[in-house]
C-alpha cells in the first residue's frame, strides 16, 4: 500500500493555492468600476493572473468565453453596465465560470441595492464579498454606509457570513479587521490584514479581484476566498512595514503581494477553518 496523503494545514492550503494561481496565470475578467480599474488590473498581475476588463454590454458575454473567472464590482453603475454585468454573469454560469461579485456601496442608493439583488437574482454568484455593512444590508440583516464607505454593520461578522451564505446560496466573505468566510456549513477566520487598507481607495476592490484569480483555480470557493483574503493581508502587513504612509503604501502594496511567496504563506498567515 502507498503511503497516505497528510493533509494540508490552513495556512498550507493557502499556499498552494497561492502556487496554483502563479502555475496556472488564470484570466480573469473584471467588470470594475471607473475608481480602480487601473490598480485591480495591476495587483491581479502581481497576483500571478492576467486581467481584462471589458465593461461593453455588446462584448462582455464574448469576454467570458476567454476567461477563467469573472469579476462584478459595481462601484460605478450605470444601467448600461448593469446589463453587460447580467449578461456575462449568465454566460459564465453556462460555461462554469465562477463568478465573483463585489457589492460597492449598497445601501446607498436604490440603483446600487436594486442592481446587486439583481445580480444574484438572475446570476449564480460563486463569491459574494464585501464589508460587513455591504453583506447586512444584502441580507435584510442591517448596516450603514456613507457613499460607498462602511460606518458599519450591525450583526456579528461571524454569524453574518453564515447567514447570508445560506440565504444566497454562495460562498460570503465579510472583509474587516478580522476577515470572515462561510459556505454555510463552514467557517474560516482570516487575522492577517492592516489598518492601513482602509486609507487608501479601493483596497476592497483589489481583494475582491485577487479572490478572483484564486477562484479560477479551485472549485471548492471557500478555500479560494479564504487563501486570497490570506495573501492580500499578510501583503499588506508586509507593505505597511516598509511605507512611510498611504501613498507608498499602494506602492509597496503591489510590490508585496508580487513577491509574496508559498513559503512565506505558510509561515505567516493566520488561518482557522472550522465545521
Amino acid at each position: 500500500m502507498g503511503e497516505r496523503a497528510v493533509p494540508l494545514n490552513p495556512a498550507e492550503t493557502c499556499a498552494k493555492l497561492l502556487n496554483d494561481v502563479r502555475s496556472a496565470r488564470p484570466l480573469v475578467h473584471n467588470i470594475t468600476n471607473w475608481v480602480v480599474t487601473n490598480i485591480t488590473a495591476n495587483v491581479t498581475l502581481a497576483v500571478g493572473a492576467s486581467p481584462v476588463m471589458a465593461h461593453a454590454v455588446e462584448e462582455a458575454a464574448d469576454m467570458v468565453r476567454c476567461a477563467n473567472a469573472l469579476v462584478l464590482n459595481i462601484g460605478t453603475l450605470t444601467p448600461d453596465i448593469v446589463r453587460a454585468m447580467v449578461s456575462a454573469g449568465k454566460q459564465a454560469n453556462s460555461l462554469g465560470i465562477p463568478v465573483v461579485l463585489d457589492p460597492v456601496g449598497v445601501g446607498a442608493t436604490p440603483l446600487r441595492t436594486d442592481s446587486a439583488r439583481r445580480i444574484l437574482g438572475e446570476v449564480r454568484v460563486s463569491i459574494l464579498r464585501g464589508n460587513a455593512a455591504e453583506i447586512g444590508i444584502l441580507g435584510g440583516l442591517g448596516g450603514e454606509i456613507k457613499g460607498v464607505d462602511s460606518c458599519g454593520g450591525t450583526a456579528d461578522p461571524e454569524i453574518l457570513a453564515s447567514t447570508v451564505a445560506k440565504a444566497f446560496g454562495c460562498v460570503t466573505a465579510v472583509t474587516g479587521p478580522t476577515d470572515f468566510v462561510s459556505d454555510g456549513r463552514r467557517l474560516a477566520r482570516v487575522d492577517n490584514g492592516h489598518s492601513l487598507l482602509t486609507c487608501v481607495t479601493g483596497t476592497g476592490c483589489m481583494a475582491t479581484s485577487v479572490t478572483g484569480a484564486f477562484a479560477a483555480v479551485t472549485g471548492d470557493y471557500l478555500w479560494a476566498a479564504t487563501a486570497a483574503l490570506a495573501c492580500y493581508g499578510l501583503a499588506a502587513e508586509i507593505a505597511a512595514s516598509e511605507c512611510a504612509g498611504p501613498g507608498s503604501f499602494q506602492v509597496a502594496l503591489i510590490d508585496s503581494i508580487y513577491n509574496l511567496t508559498p513559503a512565506l504563506v505558510c509561515r505567516r498567515a493566520r488561518v482557522t477553518v472550522s465545521d
